[in-house]
């Protein structure tokens, strides 16, 4: 079952290269969902799967929980 990893980032920039990252991780890109409003950036993925997600959001210094 998937788990919602969500991130918070700072601007527009940072949101865009993390998902371009994050897809050249090969996760799918309908996976990933970017809130502007809320600045927050989620990814939908298996929990064994999260460890590559907290690396890419640490590699371009998007904060999580």
């Amino acid at each position: 079952m998937g788990k919602a990893i969500n991130g918070k980032f700072e601007n527009m920039d940072q949101a865009h290269n993390t998902r371009d990252d994050l897809i050249g991780s090969e996760i799918p890109q309908d996976l990933i969902y970017i809130d502007k409003d809320e600045q927050t950036i989620r990814v939908m993925l298996p929990a064994e799967e999260a460890r590559e997600v907290y690396e890419i959001f640490d590699r371009h210094g998007v904060t999580y929980k």
